[in-house]
């Protein structure tokens, strides 16, 4: 896993509100590890993206009863460049446990790929599965994610295999 072939792909304002980010998270105490575009690319399959996605810890929201709002200080923006934020508390306690012990690159903490395969199986939109095809052609370790799938999402185990045979047919 390598952001550095990303880093010189995407446009530098994506690479700085990354990097700027993680650094504001690390200073107020949120656990955080990229995902989306940037992590696809540090796992094998570069593409284009336009913002910086983030899985972090619950201890990035303040509840207020029934509203959930941003703790003070997690950026929403940073030199024009959007930043996402996902909450494991929907996609399960090992997503949250995945924070604990992320894999890092560059300095930056990077969602592992079972997680972020996990993470698109949940999502299901198209570009999502086309990301894990191009996940499985360049490399991801099939029996690793299936085994994590089995464990935690066994519900998900045929549209990964679905898509590992569409990807082991290209």
């Amino acid at each position: 896993m390598d952001l550095k072939d990303i880093f010189r792909f995407i446009s530098p304002q994506v690479r700085e509100a990354a990097i700027q980010t993680a650094a504001q998270l690390e200073r107020i105490g949120v656990r955080y590890a990229l995902a989306g575009g940037l992590a696809v690319g540090a796992h094998g399959y570069i593409r284009a993206t336009t913002d910086v996605d983030f899985l972090v810890g619950e201890e990035a929201f303040d509840h207020h009863g029934t509203l959930v709002t941003f703790k003070a200080g997690v950026p929403i923006e940073v030199g024009g460049i959007r930043i996402d934020y996902l909450s494991p508390v929907s996609l399960g306690s090992q997503v949250e446990e995945a924070l604990d012990q992320p894999v890092t690159s560059e300095g930056l903490a990077v969602v592992s790929i079972e997680t972020l395969i996990y993470m698109k199986l949940v999502a299901k939109r198209r570009k999502d599965l086309v990301d894990i095809v191009e996940l499985i052609k360049a490399g991801a370790d099939l029996k690793r994610v299936r085994d994590y799938l089995q464990q935690y999402a066994s519900d998900l185990v045929p549209l990964f295999d679905e898509l590992a045979n569409e990807a082991l047919g290209e």
